[in-house]
C-alpha cells in the first residue's frame, strides 16, 4: 500500500488524524543481528530456532502462542507509549469443501 491508502485506510474507519500523529510501516529493524525487528528475521527465516527457554523453541508462531506488543518513543525530558496489544494465536478453521 502507498502512504497515501494506508492513510485514506486509517481515517475511513473514523479514527482521525491530527498534525503530530506517528504512522509506522513495515519492520523497523537495525543492522545487527541483535536488532531484528520480527520473528523471521530473528530465527533467518526459520533455519535457527530462538530458544524461548531451557525447553522451547521457535521458528514460527504456534497455536497457543500468546504475543504481547508494547512500544514507545523517547526524547529529551518525555516518553510516549501505547501500552500493550496482547493476543493468543489460535488454530485456523478448516477450509470448507
Amino acid at each position: 500500500w502507498s502512504l497515501k491508502q494506508m492513510l485514506v485506510h486509517h481515517s475511513s474507519t473514523g479514527c482521525n488524524l491530527r498534525p503530530g500523529d506517528l504512522i509506522g510501516t513495515g519492520t523497523i529493524s537495525g543492522p545487527t543481528p541483535d536488532s531484528c525487528g520480527s520473528l523471521l528475521e530473528i530465527t533467518w527465516r526459520g533455519t535457527k530456532p530462538l530458544q524461548l527457554d531451557e525447553n522451547t523453541t521457535r521458528k514460527f508462531l504456534e497455536d497457543g502462542d500468546t504475543i504481547k506488543m508494547t512500544g514507545f518513543y523517547q526524547g529529551d525530558g518525555y516518553r510516549v507509549g501505547f501500552g500493550e496489544c496482547v493476543g493468543t494465536i489460535i488454530p485456523a478453521l478448516p477450509l470448507p469443501k
